[in-house]
């Protein structure tokens, strides 16, 4: 295993190109979903997730770990991957729920770039942990709503968005904040 500066510029370049599948889902399920809600959910996170992403390869650049060929072949084929699972799942319903759990591994990455940015001393790696942890736990959040409502109406058999509570908002239970 690496050490020292070799091991952070690892760890960047995997969490480059992780947030990045993740974006590309997002991107992709934003024109592939048949539901208006998570198409929605998609369309109001891409500007946040493209952020983050700038910001992963704005320090990837400065600390010399731009990916190699290598890495950035792996990266495509790891894509096409995706987008062929995407494919055969071909449900809003699992589509989401994968992206939830894509989510939560970048969540839990800048989650330990925040903590060991403040353990070392490097305020850019604390700062930019800090705020990809907190919008993909917003995400996270908004998503694991939306998929506990999914899931319900998947169940009783109606149509998505139909549930509905007597203000007429959309349904959600009081356990709608917990994670899948």
């Amino acid at each position: 295993m690496d050490r020292g500066m070799d091991f952070l510029k690892s760890q960047i370049n995997n969490a480059v190109m992780q947030h990045q599948s993740f974006l590309d889902n997002l991107k992709d399920h934003e024109s592939q979903a048949e539901d208006v809600r998570f198409r929605d959910l998609c369309s109001r996170f891409i500007p946040t997730m493209t952020e983050h992403q700038r910001m992963l390869e704005q320090y990837q650049q400065q600390i010399g770990a731009e990916l190699g060929a290598g890495k950035k072949a792996l990266g495509k084929a790891l894509g096409m991957a995706r987008d062929l699972a995407d494919t055969a799942r071909e449900s809003d319903f699992l589509r989401l729920v994968g992206d939830i759990v894509t989510s939560r591994q970048s969540e839990d990455t800048f989650k330990t770039f925040r903590e060991a940015g403040r353990m070392l001393g490097n305020q850019q790696l604390q700062q930019i942990g800090e705020v990809g942890e907190r919008h993909h736990d917003e995400y996270a959040k908004e998503a694991n709503r939306l998929v506990q409502q999914l899931f319900v109406e998947h169940v009783q058999g109606v149509e998505p968005g139909s549930l509905r509570t007597s203000a007429g908002a959309t349904s959600s239970s009081p356990r709608a904040d917990r994670n899948i």
